[in-house]
């Protein structure tokens, strides 16, 4: 028996060869690349779903540089401190696995990564061996109500109700979310009125708040590239005008702030 679920009748899946089977013979095959689709039709009709592969592999080469090693650094230190010895833990919005790959490095704990994207389960599923990984949606979890010890959200959607759900009582939320200030020198350069991002909102009756770290600091881009894919791997890039983007597509070198927050949250019984 694995610990995903079926999708349409809610019971365990068991892994038999190279697919997910349930007791009423629901049947879900692993991809030649490793990972599950467990996203029913009707999650998937969206016409652009999760992130595609330009932004997959414009934010791979970016992360690759350890711009944001800092942050991963901070989150595997968080799960060590917070979370037990075999601890179970989804890492909802997972990507292509840049922080999943580090978090797996302890290998007390039972990692599932889950996503929307399949062009970037295609990654982490053959990079990483040691946790398994299911296209799904963060609102429908294809796990069990309290199964799970820690759930992990990495500039993912915060689906509360269904993160609750999936926690055992006390189990740990850990966020990681952009503050204020994050990406401010990037959005200097592309807009005339650049905005500060707007405070993440909470679910003050399902989480409470155990603590919060603050990191802050710049990072200096020396090469077109590396401006280029960080641009692209933000929402920023679908949504700027063509004149606005060759302003910042122009430049040889950005230093820009990176502001971010990991929060740590405890499910209310």
């Amino acid at each position: 028996m694995s610990d995903f679920i079926c999708p349409v009748c809610k019971r365990g899946l068991s892994l038999v060869e190279r697919a997910y089977k349930c007791s009423n013979n629901h049947c879900f095959d692993v991809s030649k690349d490793g990972y599950v689709n467990l996203l029913m039709s009707q999650q998937s009709s969206l016409k652009r779903h999760g992130d595609d592969k330009l932004m997959v592999k414009a934010r791979r080469e970016f992360l690759e540089k350890g711009f944001y090693s800092e942050l991963r650094q901070a989150l595997c230190q968080a799960l060590k401190e917070n979370l037990p010895e075999n601890a179970m833990l989804i890492d909802v919005g997972c990507g292509e696995g840049y922080y999943t790959s580090e978090i797996s490095k302890n290998e007390g704990f039972e990692i599932f990564g889950i996503d929307i994207s399949k062009d970037a389960l295609r990654f982490a599923s053959k990079s990483i061996k040691s946790s398994q990984f299911a296209v799904a949606s963060a609102f429908s979890l294809p796990f069990d109500d309290n199964s799970a010890d820690c759930v992990l959200s990495v500039f993912a959607p915060s689906a509360y109700e269904e993160f609750s759900r999936v926690l055992k009582n006390g189990g740990k939320l850990i966020k990681a979310i952009p503050l204020e200030e994050h990406l401010w020198d990037l959005k200097c350069a592309l807009y005339k009125e650049p905005y500060k991002n707007k405070p993440e909102k909470r679910n003050d009756e399902l989480f409470k708040l155990v603590s919060q770290r603050e990191i802050k600091y710049k990072i200096n881009l020396t090469e077109k590239a590396d401006i280029e894919n960080l641009f692209k791997m933000t929402p920023y890039y679908y949504k700027t005008s063509r004149e606005d983007a060759e302003k910042l597509l122009s430049l040889q070198s950005l230093e820009t702030m990176v502001h971010f927050a990991i929060e740590i949250y405890e499910k209310r019984n």
